[in-house]
């Protein structure tokens, strides 16, 4: 804090929590009380249930949400893989201003247009995964990946290369440098990357609506068709159990980050 009075540090914590609470925290306050409510007639919601959240259990909601965990799980390893690799393979080399249009060009253009662009290219053979699992887990691969390449990058760019060079200096090949040095010292920017790419993951809805194959809903399009259909307490429910799901394997993954950071 760079306030030092204690008067003055007081007024920016104040006009800060002004600012936070209806901007930031507030929306997702509505969607809680909205997930525990019957009706919303007036200013506040009136009935108290956990009905909502019964129907969640009972029905395929957890089939959904299961659908959404090992999806973000498999985009966000192959992100982690394919973007570290490339990290690493673009470092100190001329092509890394190339790469890195490469990587940003998925996040830079709307999400829809890259379901499009899957749905066109791999809809004939030989290459023919339109309404198969694995062209939504790559939807959601390329989507992320960019956020993997950037954090390992800038990782790369911060590591001091004298523990490389010392190490090589002792007789280390190349690859028992990659492994017990290079590696070690960025897996907190790992960490940080794996979390929010399954993040990233587990509420992306656009590409997913063009490409899911109907044995395959993740549990964003099932709030959405829930909502899109007027059951809006329901899809609340729905909304809260996503956003809590996603919230615990990011503590998950901020605790092997912290790990990682102090060893």
């Amino acid at each position: 804090m760079l306030v030092h009075s204690p008067r003055a540090r007081r007024a920016v914590q104040a006009a800060f929590l002004a600012l936070f609470l209806p901007v930031f925290a507030l929306p997702f306050l509505v969607i809680v009380t909205a997930s525990l409510a019957t009706g919303w007639n007036g200013a506040f919601p009136s009935g108290a249930t956990l009905d909502h959240y019964r129907a969640v259990a009972r029905g395929d909601a957890l089939d959904a949400l299961t659908t959404s965990v090992l999806t973000a799980l498999a985009a966000s390893a192959a992100a982690l893989v394919t973007g570290a690799w490339a990290a690493l393979a673009a470092r100190g080399t001329r092509a890394r201003r190339v790469i890195d249009v490469l990587f940003v060009l998925p996040v830079a253009v709307p999400s829809v247009v890259v379901g499009l662009s899957l749905l066109v290219a791999f809809s004939k053979p030989p290459f023919l995964l339109n309404g198969t699992p694995a062209i939504v887990v790559l939807a959601h691969a390329i989507l992320v990946t960019a956020f993997a390449y950037q954090s390992v990058a800038a990782a790369l760019d911060r590591l001091d290369p004298a523990c490389e060079q010392a190490a090589a200096s002792l007789g280390a090949s190349p690859l028992r440098v990659l492994v017990q040095v290079r590696l070690p010292l960025l897996l907190p920017s790992l960490s940080a990357a794996a979390g929010l790419c399954f993040a990233l993951s587990m509420g992306e809805l656009s590409a997913t609506m063009m490409l899911y194959p109907p044995d395959w809903l993740p549990l964003p399009v099932k709030v959405f068709a829930s909502t899109d259909r007027g059951a809006l307490f329901p899809g609340a429910a729905l909304a809260v159990v996503l956003m809590a799901t996603t919230l615990l394997a990011l503590t998950a993954v901020a605790r092997i980050r912290t790990r990682a950071t102090y060893r």
